[in-house]
């Protein structure tokens, strides 16, 4: 208990005297929400690593591991981070010069204000909330195995952990954070995974004393099986936002390619690892423990406290980045996309910075009440996965490309494939609801867009190849703040 309690204490300690750091520094909204657009390259592959090794990796993957084997890997953490490689190699430049906050501001700039409502609405309620929910009770759990804390009680301290940090520095202080959380990160996962080898005999036991489906890349289940699996996760992370965030807050385009493109390859490799810690861990864990608690069974098992500690504080700082940038994503759309951009487009700095934190509180306070209320959390995240991919992918990529795509077919288009998706199970249909809502989402945008009319609040760009008004007027503004800095000759 002491190097558990010890190791907790001075985590949060550093965390929370960053966070006070930043809150004296940060002043403006752009700070807050989006780094000012100026983070550095291991900035940037350290929140990377971080984010995505959050409680998915020492949580959902082990469990996943336990439960399906090797295939998991195949199934969800090799296509999501391959579809995020191809973001940032493909996208990361004319996303990067847009100098845009959210992936509904990028809706709106270019198909008008109504367009980027749906994107805000999804990214900050139907996703940001659920999966800031799983962190919390996530931590709570921990602290609950750990510390014998009951769950209640749990929820609600890490609730004000999280919020307190979140709330103090912003984006910037997430950034600098994951930096170095993503050593802790994978050094946790690391000593775990070794610890499970040699606690299972080494390599060729463990070989030796596996099914063959739970060690095969294809599962018991085949090709198809793993396909459809991953075809229905990973388009999502093509519009992930908080990899857009990542991008966005680069000090280069250069930066958020070479820097984005190491973090995931990172995570590629690391991602392995806690799907083998899943199956090894079939030969000494009662098969019918619940498998979001392997983790945590392993970990106490196997290791003294001290080295288990590590552990603990890597699983504590990947619940923590995932939940600061979850936040981070909401606040988000609610400060930009809401408040600035349809009520209060005036808005002066002290206005912005306050409504950036108020909508912090906002999008953690929801979280809590899921977390203390909803019964099913993980099923809603998987929801809102496929509702955000169904409604966004296609759009996203007229954004890009289409310049005859109109605000009016973009629009119908993600509330109709958002309704198409939601409503498909009622059907019984075998078909999982993505595919009609891909269909309905193409359909719709391409018909609409060919028989409707650009809207005067639209700008008619092929963002791929042409920028929005935003880059050149943010471009403009930043060249003359750095005009006025500059000493004047006399």
């Amino acid at each position: 208990m002491a190097w558990y309690l010890t190791y907790t204490i001075a985590y949060f300690a550093f965390m929370f005297a960053v966070g006070i750091y930043y809150f004296t520094k940060v002043k403006t909204s752009d700070a807050y929400l989006i780094a000012g657009w100026d983070m550095g390259f291991w900035s940037i592959a350290g929140t990377i690593i971080s984010t995505w090794c959050g409680a998915a990796v020492f949580i959902g993957w082990v469990g996943m591991g336990f439960t399906v084997g090797m295939s998991g890997y195949f199934k969800f953490a090799l296509p999501g981070i391959l579809v995020s490689m191809l973001l940032v190699i493909f996208f990361s430049k004319p996303l990067r010069r847009q100098r845009l906050y959210t992936i509904a501001d990028l809706f709106s700039e270019r198909f008008g204000k109504k367009a980027g409502v749906l994107p805000s609405v999804f990214s900050a309620f139907v996703y940001s909330v659920p999966t800031t929910a799983l962190q919390i009770i996530g931590m709570s759990t921990i602290f609950n195995i750990i510390f014998n804390i009951p769950i209640n009680y749990g929820i609600a301290l890490a609730f004000a952990l999280i919020l307190g940090f979140t709330i103090l520095g912003g984006l910037i202080a997430t950034i600098v954070t994951d930096a170095f959380q993503s050593i802790v990160v994978i050094l946790g996962i690391i000593i775990l995974a070794v610890a499970a080898v040699n606690f299972g005999g080494g390599f060729s036991s463990i070989i030796q004393n596996t099914p063959t489906d739970y060690l095969a890349p294809l599962g018991k289940n085949g090709l198809g099986d793993v396909l459809i699996f991953a075809l229905t996760v990973a388009p999502f992370y093509l519009v992930w936002q908080s990899t857009w965030q990542r991008i966005f807050a680069s000090r280069t385009e250069d930066i958020a390619i070479k820097a984005g493109l190491t973090g995931f390859g990172v995570v590629l490799v690391i991602s392995l690892l806690p799907y083998m810690i899943g199956v090894i861990a079939r030969q000494f864990v009662p098969l019918d423990m619940r498998p979001d608690l392997i983790f945590s069974y392993v970990t106490l098992e196997l290791l003294h406290p001290a080295i288990g500690g590590v552990v603990i504080v890597g699983l504590l700082a990947a619940l923590m980045t995932g939940a600061d940038s979850f936040i981070l994503q909401g606040s988000s759309n609610l400060a930009q996309d809401f408040y600035h951009r349809l009520i209060n487009p005036n808005a002066n700095e002290k206005q912005k910075m306050f409504v950036a934190r108020l909508s912090v509180v906002i999008i953690s306070v929801l979280a809590l009440l899921v977390a203390y209320f909803m019964t099913d959390i993980i099923a809603m995240y998987q929801w809102a996965l496929r509702i955000t991919a169904t409604t966004l992918i296609f759009p996203f990529l007229a954004v890009m490309f289409w310049r005859r795509a109109t605000g009016t077919a973009s629009f119908l288009s993600m509330l109709l494939a958002a309704l198409t998706t939601a409503l498909w199970p009622l059907l019984n249909s075998s078909i999982d609801p993505v595919f009609p809502g891909f269909l309905v989402s193409l359909v719709v945008l391409v018909g609409v867009s060919l028989v409707t009319r650009h809207t005067k609040d639209e700008s008619v760009k092929a963002v791929y190849w042409e920028d929005l008004p935003t880059a050149t007027s943010r471009m403009n503004s930043d060249d003359a703040t750095v005009t006025a800095q500059q000493p004047q000759v006399k």
